[in-house]
């Protein structure tokens, strides 16, 4: 087992968690330096069947391995007894518990937060849901594009009278894992305050509500209602001009410029001794086709160069590749570079944070199923012939063979070399 230096070394967290906002979390304290032990079924996890936008892997298929890194895989069978007490014998001294099973489902395997503090009095368990623990939506699929949808959020931008637009990101999801990924590190604070384990409970819609505090407080304080423009403005509650706008070669984004010098610099003699914050609310639409006119007739490098010098807000729409070989995100190192064992050399995004003592590190890439099941189970007090006996009773499950050598996809190739050929319990959040 390879050592660790990360901020979060020493802690051991448990994720039997599947999908996006529960490994998404998992990943964050691996990448700190847990050691997070990813129990799966000896089938292999949901997301490793599923292919992200259509891209498979030669194993590993790409959202399980942008979402696992930095982790061990057990592979147990949790309808089994065996499968179950070994299970327990890892919770006996592990520090975090995450799942994101549907209501109810814990509490059926046998791995809700009363029986497993029985064990272990002061593991911190986190349960991710959809809408929460009870409630007359408990039992609705937590799917990123209905929360979404539910949240407000899409009534905020856009054109009035036309379709609500979706975040470009798994939104709802990512948010989650991030709230859960707090919610862990203030239990283990408390935790190493006062030696109490404890129930966190996070929900996708809780998450994302709360995320719009400043919207939602303008519209339950402030008393503003929610109302598109007929021009497609990038948030009701900010003034014009404020959204992305077309360019004589591609696409620039513009924020609160002032009216008058904005008129000056676009050529646009209308906005002359107009007042921001009044003409800028009044007047939304106006603003906005004037601004679109303008800013057509010229290229996208002009108008950044030119209004930036100005002091205003602007900057440009980038697709992947431009982000990717944006100067900026070179400079920062936002994506990581390492060679996996069965999908080849991987570029992926990296860390959010930075420490300057205690960095987080790559590791390991995503595991293979059941890749580490004989170190964790002989690390939790197993001998080699109890492994035996639960990986010849099919209650557990460990990768052995050499990989292929690593190779680029062939498009023609399955999502998964491995068939799925036992249902496991359904998770309570699912990205689209």
């Amino acid at each position: 087992m390879t050592e660790s230096t990360g901020v979060l070394a020493g802690y051991r967290v448990l994720d039997c968690s599947i999908a996006m906002a529960g490994p998404f979390a998992a990943q964050r304290l691996g990448d700190l330096g847990a050691d997070v032990v990813k129990v799966e079924p000896t089938t292999g996890e949901w997301q490793r069947h599923a292919a992200a936008g259509g891209a498979q892997g030669n194993e590993i298929n790409v959202s399980f391995l942008s979402l696992n890194r930095n982790k061990r895989s057990v592979a147990l069978d949790l309808k089994s007894d065996a499968g179950k007490e070994a299970l327990r014998a890892l919770v006996a001294d592990a520090d975090v518990f995450l799942q994101n099973y549907r209501p109810g489902v814990a509490a059926r395997l046998g791995v809700d937060y009363e029986t497993l503090r029985e064990i272990n009095p002061s593991i911190v368990y986190v349960s991710i849901s959809g809408y929460g623990e009870d409630g007359p939506y408990r039992d609705r699929p937590g799917q990123d594009l209905l929360l979404q949808a539910m949240s407000g959020a899409m009534l905020s931008a856009g054109r009035h009278g036309d379709e609500p637009t979706p975040a470009g990101q798994y939104l709802a999801d990512a948010v989650t894992a991030s709230t859960a990924f707090e919610g862990v590190l203030a239990a283990l604070l408390h935790r190493e305050r006062t030696g109490e384990g404890q129930l966190v409970t996070v929900n996708m819609l809780d998450a994302l509500t709360t995320l719009q505090m400043q919207e939602l407080s303008v519209f339950t304080v402030g008393k503003k209602t929610q109302e598109r423009s007929a021009e497609p403005h990038a948030h009701v509650y900010i003034r014009a001009p404020y959204g992305v706008f077309a360019t004589s070669d591609g696409f620039v984004a513009l924020a609160f410029a002032d009216l008058h010098e904005l008129g000056r610099l676009i050529g646009e003699p209308a906005f002359e001794g107009w007042n921001s914050e009044v003409e800028g609310w009044t007047r939304r639409d106006e603003i906005h086709a004037k601004t679109a006119a303008k800013l057509a007739e010229k290229p996208s490098g002009y108008w950044i160069e030119t209004l930036g010098a100005a002091g205003m807000w602007i900057g440009p729409v980038h697709g992947y590749q431009e982000l990717v070989d944006d100067p900026q995100i070179v400079h920062n190192g936002t994506f990581i570079e390492y060679d996996h064992p069965t999908e080849g050399h991987v570029k992926t995004p990296g860390f959010p944070y930075r420490f300057s003592k205690t960095p987080p590190r790559l590791v390991r890439g995503a595991p293979r199923v059941g890749e580490h099941t004989r170190e964790v189970l002989a690390q939790a007090g197993f001998d080699d012939a109890a492994i035996d006996a639960l990986l010849a009773s099919g209650a557990a499950k460990e990768t052995t063979d050499a990989p292929a050598s690593a190779s680029a996809p062939d498009p023609a190739a399955p999502a998964h070399a491995v068939p799925r050929t036992e249902p496991e319990p359904e998770p309570a959040t699912v990205e689209a």
